[in-house]
């Protein structure tokens, strides 16, 4: 894993301290939710995927702020003091554990009731590099067996406060297992419904309208899988080849095989073993692209696309929306991504 991402939690715990001069004054640990000036719920999101949820199911009842602004890549962020303070004025507060060692740690000093944590609204699975379409989904998380996102929801609500946060996790998240859920339209699904459950506990008074936002979005979630599936089904290939493996979950989900230049950490460096292994697939499985993402260096896709006669193409793994993205929300570019495999896999 990439050295400079690992930010000490010492370094993070002082920040945290500066921050709670402004904690104090907030009262950000009060039981119920409040509201903004303005009336609307106050929510803060870690980055892109979480913004938005809960623009899309808060709608006009939420004020949204996210801590990672555009094109900054979600795993170097490191949060100023301002941003720590500011974290215990939300009356809720959406991430996901494990993609942002820095998040994680102020939020759980922040101690703001609302906090709900995705990772708890589905079941991760562990990837590596690589990811075939015949590996099995990872087991249930203990003691969530068979619960509704609804459940979940309630027992992230619980749990978030609870677990540690331990040093140097960098891009993965607990036990090495793969944050990357948001790229498979059924996880997100999923997590969705535990975010619009969590809102109308925070905000009854608005649950009805947080409900119909939910199953909007659910419904345009159905419908991005389905062009998945139809548009996956019949390729000449499998195989893709991504400079950072944040598809594990798209792969399964679709029957293709995910081979990651690097593994979970889209900066960190194959070794020559790895290049010339990916040169033998590429080969073998008739791979045509290397894809790689647009917050990240495309130098090492360039080279492995120049010394295997590949083209290289934008597979986006949809951590920030900017000007380069294939398009204006998630729906657009998770569009534009069905359409960049389709046209490298042969879709016939």
């Amino acid at each position: 894993m990439n050295v400079r991402r690992l930010i000490p939690t010492a370094a993070v715990a002082g920040a945290v301290t500066l921050g709670l001069v402004t904690l104090s004054a907030c009262g950000g640990t009060s039981g119920a939710a409040g509201k903004s000036a303005d009336g609307k719920l106050s929510v803060v999101a870690s980055f892109y995927p979480m913004q938005y949820l809960a623009e899309q199911i808060g709608g006009d009842h939420v004020s949204v702020s996210t801590l990672t602004a555009p094109g900054v890549e979600p795993h170097d962020l490191e949060l100023k003091p301002r941003q720590i303070g500011e974290l215990g004025d939300a009356d809720y507060i959406l991430y996901l554990k494990g993609i942002q060692p820095a998040v994680d740690e102020a939020i759980k000093q922040a101690g703001v009731k609302n906090t709900v944590d995705a990772a708890t609204l589905t079941t991760l699975e562990d990837h590596g590099t690589a990811v075939g379409h015949d590996h099995g989904h990872g087991a249930e998380e203990p003691g969530h067996e068979g619960e509704s996102p609804e459940e979940h929801a309630e027992h992230g609500h619980e749990e978030g406060h609870e677990e540690g946060h331990e040093e140097g996790h960098g891009h993965e998240s607990e036990a090495g297992l793969d944050p990357h859920i948001w790229l498979d339209p059924v996880k997100y699904a999923e997590v969705a419904k535990g975010v619009g459950a969590s809102l109308e506990k925070a905000d009854p008074d608005n649950a009805a309208d947080y409900k119909k936002n939910t199953d909007v979005l659910v419904k345009k979630l159905g419908d991005l899988d389905t062009a998945f599936k139809d548009g996956l089904k019949n390729t000449s290939t499998k195989t893709f080849i991504t400079t950072h493996s944040a598809f594990g979950y798209l792969a399964e989900r679709y029957g293709l095989d995910q081979e990651g230049i690097s593994g979970l950490d889209p900066e960190s460096e194959p070794s020559p073993a790895r290049m010339k292994e990916l040169q033998e697939i590429a080969a073998k499985d008739k791979v045509s692209t290397v894809f790689f993402e647009t917050l990240a260096s495309d130098k090492t896709a360039k080279t492995l696309a120049k010394d295997t006669g590949l083209k290289t193409d934008v597979l986006d793994p949809l951590e920030g929306i900017t000007d380069k993205s294939q398009g204006d929300d998630y729906i657009e570019v998770m569009q534009s991504n069905l359409a960049a495999l389709k046209k490298a896999l042969g879709a016939k």
